[in-house]
């Protein structure tokens, strides 16, 4: 995975993260629970990618269900994996399950 996803190991950090970003955050949850290993291995891939492709528009953070319970919770993630844009902290679009480079795309160039 590209450097350019951060990886918070607590809430503490994903908030940190969240205020320091000038630029609106995808912020995309994942589970380490049997059924959800395989599609966020395939989203880590994904969100890889489009950091690369949106950099200096976009930060990334790969977000771990339990490692930042407060987070999801906060943004109501019920499920892994789940996506969240986030613009000033607050949400304003909501995806889940697995996706395409091309459905995060348009998942993103309605919002930014």
């Amino acid at each position: 995975m590209t450097k350019r996803v951060h990886r918070p190991r607590e809430d503490a950090e994903f908030d940190f993260i969240l205020g320091m970003s000038q630029v609106p955050v995808l912020a995309y949850f994942t589970g380490t629970w049997p059924k959800a290993i395989e599609p966020c291995r395939a989203m880590d891939l994904v969100v890889g990618d489009i950091a690369d492709e949106y950099t200096g528009r976009l930060t990334a953070v790969r977000t771990d269900i339990t490692r930042c319970p407060a987070a999801t919770e906060r943004y109501g993630i019920t499920a892994a994996p789940s996506c969240v844009l986030l613009k000033e902290g607050q949400p304003v679009a909501h995806g889940t399950g697995p996706m395409t480079v091309a459905e995060v795309r348009q998942f993103l160039d309605g919002h930014l």
